[in-house]
């Protein structure tokens, strides 16, 4: 199969190498060039590593780089028969996108996102073949983490929703049906739970007593502000707004200091500078 990937940050390149690594033939299109060369270094970084840990042969690491292909323009996606975008969080440019691929793209690839908030029925609205039109979450870092999310828009076809659910099996991911309401499931239930780790943060509990007391009383392997540091201070800001705008509840209002921090630049891992330094 001829997949497609769109946006090569950490999560478009880890998207693109699980799909390699079971045997697809994966494009990989970035904007900046200088990108689409960084998210290609990083999959080799992670191949290397996993093969030297014992994760898998060698062989299998050298066959995932082989089918993989940087592309220059979004032309080049033309003939593949999925493509799943992973841009930047944000309706206007990712519909923007979505009306070029349906015209680009052949009548019957499927188009899927992979954004983790935003409507998958406003994004299929900009096409004129909705029915093809789909959610396809996955989750952070993509080769280790086995969960996607499945959304389906309004007009998203059975049709469309089996080949998607086919392909997270057939890249060894779980899959589960949410609904198309803003951050689906797990977002939904996360989000608001660092956003009020932040609160906290905010009234004077330590970072590290907060990650602290999660770890060790909830068991969870990573404590909700290294995990803020780890997605990024303005992409959760940025699912924050959307559940506060469209689901209209107070308890998704962003905390104030989660937004000085991104007026600071201070993004988490990604900038050096987050909840942590880096």
């Amino acid at each position: 199969m001829k997949i497609g990937v769109i946006g090569a940050g950490q999560m478009g390149a880890g998207i693109a190498q699980v799909c390699a690594m079971a045997g697809n033939d994966v494009s990989l299109f970035d904007a900046s060039e200088a990108q689409a060369s960084k998210g290609m270094n990083l999959i080799q970084s992670l191949l290397e590593k996993g093969a030297e840990k014992g994760k898998y042969t060698k062989d299998l690491a050298q066959k995932t780089l082989s089918n993989l292909s940087i592309k220059k323009s979004l032309e080049e996606l033309a003939p593949c028969d999925v493509v799943i975008e992973a841009i930047i969080e944000n309706t206007e440019i990712k519909c923007d996108l979505f009306s070029k691929l349906d015209a680009l793209c052949k009548r019957d690839a499927l188009l899927l996102s992979n954004t983790s908030s935003i409507s998958i029925t406003k994004i299929a609205s900009s096409t004129k073949t909705p029915e093809r039109v789909m959610g396809m979450h996955f989750m952070n870092p993509v080769p280790v983490m086995k969960l996607v999310e499945l959304i389906r828009g309004l007009q998203t076809s059975d049709e469309t929703y089996n080949k998607v659910h086919k392909l997270t099996l057939d890249i060894d991911k779980v899959p589960v049906l949410g609904i198309d309401r803003p951050g689906f499931v797990v977002n939904r239930i996360l989000v608001p739970m660092i956003n009020e780790a932040i609160c906290l943060l905010q009234e004077g509990v330590s970072a590290e007593d907060i990650d602290t007391a999660m770890k060790l009383g909830t068991n969870q392997p990573m404590g909700p502000l290294t995990l803020a540091d780890f997605v990024g201070l303005d992409t959760l800001l940025s699912i924050l707004r959307i559940l506060h705008n469209e689901l209209g509840e107070d308890k998704y209002r962003p905390a104030p200091l989660l937004v000085k921090y991104v007026e600071a630049g201070w993004y988490g891992k990604k900038s050096g500078r987050g909840f942590y330094r880096y």
